[in-house]
């Protein structure tokens, strides 16, 4: 019997340790029997943080293909597949996610080289994206955090060109701590002597404070947002600026304020790595820069679809606090240059904080549709969001799902253009792009 990629992630789930201790041991110890893959990979740049850390990666992928660099790709959580996680390099084109009979291959060894061991489904899946990314030539390797940095499967790796660390916020509190020290101590984790550290800007002094000092004790260079490099828009371009000069460039496809500061996070990692990219390049990569369900307009598709002429779909994951107002703020822009009436279709997690979440939306949105999140059961009901959203001033509705949500709105507004945002969860994102019918490519 052919096993499937599916298949081999229920039997890593069933190798679980039924006590989570975050350490490296387990990892370790499987990629040595693999052959140490991690220590035979391209050029890495590792990046952590709480926000922000996938758009900085699809910034950085961007540019540097638009170079003719091959670029491997490591990223979580997926939307729709697992291969969304793992994107091999290709010389002089855009790199493809892993194929299914190539994924297969790799977490068929990396079962048999770990001999039925306690070991956790991102340590299992990390060994064997390292197993491709070391079999496979390229470039430089993107690899992204999975959660906190200092114990994260992806920190077995030992030699680096870049720390970068995107903002730092409360979230995963259960595994890296309660507060804003301890969990920019965890991020600080993936930190090296000597290797650049970049610092996108953070919305709390204490997280730069800790990650500064962890840098001065291992006396890594450190570049800061809003000290050694910055950005901004000005006519329309994005103008970023560092000891090296300025670049005036296109604003990035990706949409709100907060990808300017994201965009400058990727190109002065680039430069304290030492990628001499030419200006066509940075010009091509911000045109071309995409990275799902993070303001992404859906122009096409089932759901898409089932709205008036003249109206717009947006899908953003954003599932924080801090999440919440980056993406409230982009609406607001959105509003600025065409009004139109915000309506928000809304799943959450019951581990999240909803209803700071929603209260960045207050006073914006015209109304709220909440729906379930099928796939988790540690999703909040249509109820306890519509009783959230009501304690943030916000008009709250149960609907079944979507398209029911869709209908609602749509039907409410006398078939009139409306701007709807579907958000909450990337649990949710991936749903939505499946039922829509548009999965990342």
């Amino acid at each position: 019997m052919t096993l499937t990629s599916d298949t081999y992630m229920e039997r890593f789930l069933a190798l679980h340790p039924k006590l989570i201790d975050l350490s490296l041991g387990r990892i370790t110890t499987l990629l040595e029997k693999l052959g140490s893959p991690h220590r035979r990979l391209p050029p890495i740049i590792h990046v952590a943080g709480t926000n922000g850390k996938g758009s900085t990666v699809a910034f950085l992928r961007a540019l540097l293909e638009a170079a003719g660099q091959s670029v491997h790709v490591y990223t979580s959580p997926h939307l729709v597949r697992f291969h969304e996680r793992i994107r091999l390099g290709q010389k002089n084109a855009p790199g493809q996610l892993v194929d299914e009979a190539t994924l297969v291959d790799a977490f068929e060894r990396c079962e048999r080289a770990n001999e039925g061991a306690p070991i956790t489904v991102f340590e299992m899946t990390t060994a064997a994206a390292f197993l491709l990314f070391a079999e496979h030539p390229a470039d430089v390797l993107l690899l992204e955090v999975g959660l906190g940095g200092e114990f994260d499967a992806t920190n077995v790796i030992e030699t680096i060109k870049a720390s970068v660390i995107t903002p730092i916020s409360i979230d995963h509190a259960e595994y890296l701590g309660a507060t804003i020290e301890e969990i920019a101590q965890a991020k600080a984790g993936i930190i090296k002597a000597k290797t650049p550290v970049i610092v996108a800007r953070q919305n709390f002094p204490a997280a730069e404070h800790v990650i500064e000092r962890k840098a001065a004790r291992l006396g890594a260079p450190l570049s800061i947002a809003g000290q050694d490099f910055d950005a901004h828009q000005e006519d329309g371009r994005l103008v970023y600026r560092d000891e090296q000069g300025l670049l005036d460039l296109p604003m990035p496809r990706l949409i709100g304020a907060h990808q300017i500061n994201n965009a400058a996070t990727a190109i002065a990692a680039l430069r304290a790595s030492g990628f001499d990219l030419p200006h066509e390049a940075y010009e091509r990569g911000m045109r071309r820069v995409e990275w799902p369900a993070r303001m992404q307009p859906l122009s096409r598709g089932v759901l898409a679809e089932l709205l008036p002429q003249g109206s717009e779909l947006w899908l953003d994951g954003g599932h924080n606090p801090e999440g919440g107002q980056v993406v409230a703020e982009a609406f607001k822009a959105l509003q600025y240059l065409e009004a139109k009436p915000l309506h928000l279709i809304v799943g959450m997690l019951a581990t999240k904080d909803a209803r700071a979440f929603l209260e960045a939306f207050t006073g914006q949105a015209d109304s709220l549709h909440a729906i379930p999140i099928p796939s988790q059961k540690v999703a909040r009901t249509p109820h306890e969001i519509c009783d959230l959203a009501r304690s943030a001033a916000l008009a709250a509705t149960e609907a079944d799902d979507a398209a029911t949500a869709i209908k609602a709105i749509i039907a409410s507004q006398g078939n009139k253009p409306v701007r709807i945002l579907i958000t909450g969860s990337l649990y949710l994102a991936g749903e939505i792009l499946a039922a829509n019918g548009t999965p990342p490519q």
